[in-house]
């Protein structure tokens, strides 16, 4: 699949089979974000992998009702910023850093065959609270966003044309 298709097709899945996600492709997931950019190289970001499905409810418990995904995922990964490794003088910009790796994770799954859809948490302090009091998080490491990963279960919907002409200004507003 070429970078445009692997773009314009991704959807949010939301409903998965209950094959399990090889270590192989956690690994492929995993390199995927980690290789888009970030703030001056500074690679602020953590990955907390889980396949537990105990684990995986209680994620869901502490992000809400939108987070039901992570009830029938293959495996969940909650995307931190890690505030000791931030840009010291713009530490805000761990958030567009694990935003570019969290879209990294989603394309590559979806190229790979796996659904997955984005479950916000930041900047929601009470989901970050319950997520960061689960997983006992040090104090620098900040929950993100919440991935729920899986094969699907049936085919996502089309969509058509997405492309709006007047949100695009070439040359002044």
């Amino acid at each position: 699949m070429d970078a445009m298709e692997n773009i314009l097709t991704r959807r949010s899945v939301r409903r998965y089979t209950d094959r399990p996600i090889s270590e192989e492709t956690l690994h492929k997931l995993l390199t995927a974000a980690m290789s888009g950019p970030s703030c001056v190289n500074a690679r602020d970001w953590s990955f907390l992998v889980v396949r537990d499905r105990e684990t995986l409810n209680r994620m869901a418990d502490a992000n809400g009702r939108p987070a039901e995904p992570l009830r029938g995922a293959a495996a969940g990964i909650l995307v931190c910023g890690d505030l000791e490794r931030a840009f010291p003088r713009a530490k805000e910009y761990w958030v567009v850093d694990g935003a570019i790796a969290a879209e990294n994770l989603c394309l590559a799954a979806h190229a790979l065959g796996i659904g997955s859809v984005w479950l916000g948490t930041w900047p929601q302090m009470d989901r970050v609270q319950r997520q960061r009091e689960l997983f006992q998080l040090p104090e620098h490491i900040v929950p993100h966003s919440l991935i729920a990963l899986g094969y699907p279960a049936g085919e996502p919907e089309a969509r058509g044309e997405i492309y709006e002409a007047d949100r695009v200004h070439f040359e002044r507003w």
